[in-house]
């Protein structure tokens, strides 16, 4: 470590030290009038404006989240160059923790992956720490690396975002879609982010759920390709302020988990009971007792018209007829003694 250190901004000992610049050959040029010499000069930035929007996404989770949920994270922080990460929050601690920890890290929103039964994803999208803030049910959800899509964009550069257009009809879709634009829409000018525009993010509404996809602009026809992830949102509640609050809005078609795995368990059950009440009545069915028939009517197909012959005993024992030897066959043994 040196003595002198310079601090950021300050003058250290050799700022004011003028740098020598070079020709093309790495000779040093000659002082001539009007600047004839070939120097080699670094182009100025695309971008020469300054960063305004100061957006901060702090996206992390619970414990307990699986590897699918991990990429899917992983994914989006890839996406999104604006977005901070954070280590796992553990489960017992409450979710106004969060406002605390975005605070520490000076993020103004936040995404917040819950997981519960290990089997079941929750997703909250808040203003930090004012709110809103909503709660979503997340559905088939497909990474990057699982898809294998061919589609391709320029790591930072920055989103379209395509709505809907029924986001504009019913006020709590109005109220979600400025979360969506001021959480995924990169800022301009962000230090992180490209100058460019190859991709866009997808809110589709379907079903009673936002399905998200993103997607590749294509320059020579402007068509789109399918990068991914994709997944699928199902709104739970809107609350008013950040990760609590009043409850603005209440999605009444939302069936939780647990509930739909019940339903599913209580239709394999009565399926079982059908099987075993047919069971039952087949059994029923053969220990009953059976009335007995004292005559066939079927038997009277078997009966056909015949003659009556008298019955003839015969009461002596019949003639035993006797062979005649014939005199002409001579076995070869006599043969052979007569000889």
């Amino acid at each position: 470590m040196s003595a002198l250190k310079r601090k950021r901004g300050g003058k250290g000992p050799g700022r004011n030290t003028k740098k020598v610049k070079l020709l093309e050959n790495g000779t040093k040029p000659e002082t001539t009038e009007m600047g004839q010499n070939k120097e080699i000069t670094v182009p100025a930035p695309v971008s020469m404006g300054k960063w305004k929007n100061k957006e901060r996404v702090l996206v992390f989770s619970s414990r307990g989240i699986n590897f699918r949920t991990r990429h899917l994270m992983q994914d989006l922080r890839t996406m999104m160059p604006h977005t901070k990460a954070d280590t796992k929050m553990d489960r017992k601690d409450k979710l106004f923790v969060i406002n605390e920890v975005c605070e520490i890290k000076n993020c103004n929103k936040c995404i917040f992956f819950e997981a519960k039964k290990k089997q079941d994803l929750y997703m909250w999208v808040a203003n930090v720490p004012h709110g809103p803030s909503a709660k979503f049910l997340v559905q088939n959800i497909h990474t990057l690396a699982e898809l294998k899509m061919t589609g391709n964009c320029l790591k930072g550069s920055r989103p379209l975002l395509s709505f809907d257009p029924q986001f504009d009809k019913e006020p709590h879709y109005a109220l979600l879609k400025e979360l969506f634009i001021q959480i995924f829409s990169t800022p301009q000018y962000h230090p992180r982010s490209q100058p460019f525009v190859d991709h866009v993010f997808t809110f589709t509404i379907t079903d009673n759920r936002i399905w998200f996809r993103n997607y590749q602009i294509i320059e020579e026809d402007a068509s789109m390709v399918e990068i991914g992830p994709r997944f699928v949102l199902n709104l739970i509640k809107i609350f008013q302020g950040s990760f609590g609050g009043p409850t603005l809005y209440e999605n009444p078609f939302f069936e939780s988990p647990n509930m739909h795995r019940r339903l599913i368990r209580m239709s394999t059950a009565s399926k079982l009971k059908e099987k075993q009440m047919i069971k039952d009545l087949q059994k029923l069915k053969k220990t009953d007792n059976k009335e007995e028939v004292s005559r066939d009517v079927t038997d009277d197909v078997f009966v056909t018209p015949a003659d009556d012959k008298p019955v003839h005993v015969e009461l002596e024992a019949p003639t035993v007829k006797v062979m005649k030897k014939n005199k002409h066959k001579v076995f070869k043994r006599q043969r052979k003694q007569k000889r």
